[in-house]
């Protein structure tokens, strides 16, 4: 695998602006809302919010295209959202950060999906999750799947963000790995279990611990399952890259012919991993579509990784936040053995 120096790192960073980055996946809207618990309620054995608080922020597909423009790419964003005021947020959101909506599709027979998270204290109380699993089903997310196939020879990059939401189908990604086999084009994937036995030829997969244990049937505990199971997943979906995010213990690169290189993380304090894993595709992609190797796309995304899991609910890294990051903590390079 061929290695690149810290000062490499940062010249990828600087081409990060040329890359253009083709985004489709399951678009969501993020509410957030904040408070403080000082009491149990007497109507139940649960925590009493007073909130002083609320905001929304891009969540799933929509958060990587904020990664990915925060780092500085161009992005057009591909999806399914609803008829309704938090589909209309979404795109008010999405083209107020300079991104493409040209390949968002409106479907007046489902809810944008949206997640609601109550906060206390910096730490996470309830979830509660509007949607429909119907969504991927209708002539909108048919149109979106056509509008990804036609304009991926026109992207540096693509990236598929898979929430199990329904609009990314086995014979969407049967039907990319076929134009890949014709003409290759980076593709990075983030998956999700009910695709799991559909990703084929990407040039990078993204797995998290759980999920890369669940795709391989190998329960990762130590450094020999974690080695057998990123071999597993490499001849499962026929990836050029497997990169396992492993949380606290940083993150595992797996190439064919290779030694596993393990990342260890950078961060300082974990207070959130939400959107986490948006982050390292994002990161990934736009090193790979700024012709960076494999190596250098870890390295940047263990970094970007590292200063969102800083931050409570869904954060983004700037370029010049990633670049300083990579200054602090010396660009570290991936170890061949231990972890």
């Amino acid at each position: 695998m061929r290695r690149q120096r810290p000062a490499d790192a940062a010249a990828v960073i600087a081409r990060f602006p040329r890359v253009r980055v083709l985004v489709a996946g399951d678009l969501m809207l993020d509410h957030f809302i904040w408070g403080s618990v000082e009491r149990i309620s007497p109507e139940a054995p649960v925590p009493v919010v007073r909130v002083t608080a609320e905001s929304r922020r891009l969540g799933g597909a929509a958060n990587v295209v904020h990664n990915l423009r925060a780092l500085g790419g161009q992005v057009i964003a591909c999806g399914v959202i609803g008829a309704d005021p938090a589909g209309r947020h979404l795109t008010d959101d999405l083209r107020r950060l300079g991104a493409s909506v040209a390949g968002v599709v409106r479907d007046r027979a489902a809810p944008t999906t949206r997640k609601t998270r109550i906060i206390a204290h910096q730490q996470q109380v309830v979830r509660l999750d509007h949607e429909d699993s119907a969504q991927g089903d209708g002539r909108a997310a048919a149109r979106a799947r056509g509008f990804l196939l036609a304009n991926v020879r026109g992207a540096d990059v693509v990236v598929i963000s898979d929430y199990g939401k329904g609009l990314i189908t086995p014979a969407l990604l049967a039907a990319l790995a076929a134009l890949r086999a014709q003409r290759p084009f980076p593709l990075v994937v983030d998956p999700k279990r009910v695709n799991f036995g559909s990703y084929r030829r990407a040039s990078l997969v993204t797995p998290n611990r759980e999920e890369a244990s669940q795709a391989a049937g190998i329960d990762i505990r130590d450094e020999r399952s974690l080695a057998r199971a990123g071999a597993a997943l490499l001849a499962r979906w026929q990836a050029e890259a497997v990169l396992i995010t492993r949380g606290e213990q940083g993150m595992s690169l797996f190439v064919p012919g290779a030694p596993p290189r393990h990342f260890p993380t950078v961060a300082r304090h974990v207070y959130d991993v939400t959107g986490a894993g948006d982050t390292v595709i994002a990161a990934c992609a736009l090193a790979l579509g700024a012709d960076a190797s494999l190596e250098t796309a870890a390295v940047l995304a263990n970094h970007a990784a590292g200063i969102v899991v800083g931050e409570v609910g869904t954060a983004t890294v700037t370029a010049r936040q990633l670049k300083a990051g990579l200054r602090a903590g010396g660009g570290r390079r991936g170890q061949s053995r231990g972890m």
